[in-house]
């Protein structure tokens, strides 16, 4: 096993999770609303997403590497729609503890739903196609287990940050209060709404760019 590799996509998985952006701020409602569990099964459905994309883009797969980015005005477009639903239904819910409905969404539907919002943004991948030019050692590899090493490594960098981040919040969450829990959906709520809202303008204002 190439430990180098494995690093590399630690670190590469990291940088792709750390920074708060609107998928993190759905992972984040979900710790405070429903448990930190329901929020690192998010999480990982995130970092699903991320390795996808790794292994496309270190395999070579130009094919299917080729249609996401020629089509992804229509994968940005729809990305920017759910962003946009998903924010108002999280703006507009009630808190737990105020509330009479009692019932969570399955941990698996926590999954999966993450998996499909983050792999419609096909941003990750030309990230992917961007930084890994500086990996040469990684560009290089074309065997099935030199690349499952590096797209193991992004998996395992992801997750972890998502386990340290919704846990941390998960620990908290049972000392905020109904008023400070229906605040944090207004503004998560309303920031996921307005990154789904611009990312809908942004593909208008460049639509002469995609095919």
């Amino acid at each position: 096993m190439d430990f180098s590799l494995f690093v590399q996509g630690i670190v590469i998985g990291l940088t792709l999770a750390v920074p708060v952006g609107p998928i993190a701020l759905i992972c984040i409602h979900r710790t405070v609303s429903d448990g930190r569990l329901h929020g690192i099964l998010s999480g990982m459905g995130v970092a699903t997403s991320d390795s996808f994309y790794a292994a496309i883009t270190v395999l070579g797969l130009t094919f299917i590497s080729g249609v996401i980015i020629s089509q992804q005005y229509l994968f940005r477009f729809l990305a920017g729609i759910v962003l946009i639903l998903v924010g108002i239904r999280i703006f507009m819910s009630v808190p737990l503890c105020v509330s009479i409905k009692t019932v969570h969404e399955t941990y698996l539907k926590d999954y999966l739903s993450m998996v499909a919002i983050a792999i419609a943004n096909p941003l990750t991948l030309i990230f992917f196609l961007i930084m890994l030019p500086g990996f040469g050692i990684v560009i290089d590899c074309t065997s099935f287990v030199s690349a499952a090493e590096f797209v193991a490594g992004v998996f395992f960098g992801s997750t972890v940050w998502w386990i340290i981040l919704c846990g941390a919040i998960g620990s908290v969450r049972t000392h905020l209060g109904g008023e400070t829990l229906r605040l944090i959906n207004r503004v998560s709520g309303l920031l996921i709404s307005c990154c789904g809202a611009g990312m809908l303008i942004l593909l208008i204002m460049t639509r002469g760019q995609f095919g």
